[in-house]
């Protein structure tokens, strides 16, 4: 690693440092995008197996191109704004949900100092920066200049707020049991105890002895992103695709 950082420097001279931390950033971003493809697909196939269907399945095999093709379709679908839509508005609220996404990952170490900001106050930057998505899905029912737009955004937004309280609730207890908001130092406190001494980590992590929070939290979570079967935002009998009913190509995408 060593060596690559001083070849780095030596290559790119003063603007080295810019290069490497955009360097990291697209090694988190590239993988997560791909992760993120591949949880709507599995999600897709849980849906279906529950409808007693199979799902996407003609796309490669078992469907596992799916992602990939739905990717290509919506990057050459042209992107329509309404008339009467706020222009400049339409187009910032998907940048306002899938900015703080992808930022509240500065923070997390993926090891030992594998971590893009190793801030000190990491846990309450996580929970401050994905509150601020509610602020796009509010600004893209408005932006939109339709009334059913603007309900889906009102009930997305009521919907992130209210369980954005629960999760907060079980990050504090997090805290509690860490005595730290640095979120390697959290991880960290992980692996000490009576479980980890015996070779088993992964039962001393905080989802054991936090197992109710633990439940609460991934609920909350997904109720948080309006994926099924929370996705009463949607509502599609009622108000079509909620919030985002008038975006198309990889506008879309950035919500969906």
């Amino acid at each position: 690693m060593n060596g690559a950082l001083e070849f780095g420097s030596g290559v790119f001279g003063g603007a080295w440092p810019a290069v490497w931390t955009l360097a990291k950033i697209v090694a988190v971003v590239l993988p997560l995008l791909v992760l993120v493809a591949y949880l709507t697909l599995w999600e897709r196939k849980l849906i279906g197996w529950m409808h007693v269907r199979l799902g996407p399945n003609r796309v490669g095999f078992a469907g596992l191109l799916q992602p990939w093709a739905d990717a290509v379709k919506l990057i050459f679908k042209e992107i329509i704004a309404p008339v009467q839509a706020d222009k400049p508005l339409f187009f910032l609220a998907p940048v306002m949900v899938m900015m703080p996404a992808l930022a509240a990952w500065a923070v997390v170490p993926f090891g030992p100092g594998l971590v893009l900001a190793d801030i000190n106050a990491g846990l309450l930057y996580v929970m401050a920066i994905t509150s601020v998505g509610v602020y796009g899905v509010i600004i893209a029912g408005w932006a939109s200049n339709s009334k059913y737009a603007f309900l889906g955004a009102m009930r997305a937004a009521a919907q992130m707020v209210s369980y954005e309280l629960a999760m907060g609730f079980v990050l504090v207890t997090v805290l509690l049991v860490a005595g730290s908001l640095n979120m390697t130092a959290i991880v960290e406190g992980q692996g000490r105890g009576f479980f980890a001494e015996r070779g088993l980590n992964f039962l001393s992590w905080n989802w054991l002895p936090l197992l109710p929070l633990f439940v609460i939290y991934i609920v909350s979570a997904v109720a948080e992103t309006n994926r099924h079967p929370f996705d009463v935002v949607e509502g599609e009998s009622e108000i079509v695709a909620g919030h985002m009913v008038e975006y198309s190509g990889m506008s879309f995408a950035v919500f969906f």
